[in-house]
């Protein structure tokens, strides 16, 4: 599946979008966060505070609950302002 970060999310991690596979036990967008926190040390400071992170499968904003089966795209980007 595609991934993509935005904001500070992309400047952490030093990366716009990435192709990855998670194992099959990752079920929630919940479970991709704690996943992908294990990648490595930017990974990990992009979502060290994982309830603010907010989330979009195929361009629809979900929860941390919602499941990612089948998803083709997820985005991550931290809480927006308005203004």
């Amino acid at each position: 599946m595609k991934l993509l970060y935005f904001a500070w999310v992309r400047e952490r991690i030093g990366k716009a979008e990435e192709e990855v596979e998670p194992p099959s036990a990752i079920a929630t967008v919940g479970d991709l966060v704690a996943w992908l926190t294990k990648r490595g040390e930017g990974y990990a400071y992009a979502f060290e505070n994982p309830k603010i992170i907010r989330a979009a499968i195929d361009k629809n904003h979900v929860r941390a609950d919602a499941r990612i089966a089948g998803a083709g795209e997820i985005a991550f980007f931290p809480p927006m302002t308005g203004g």
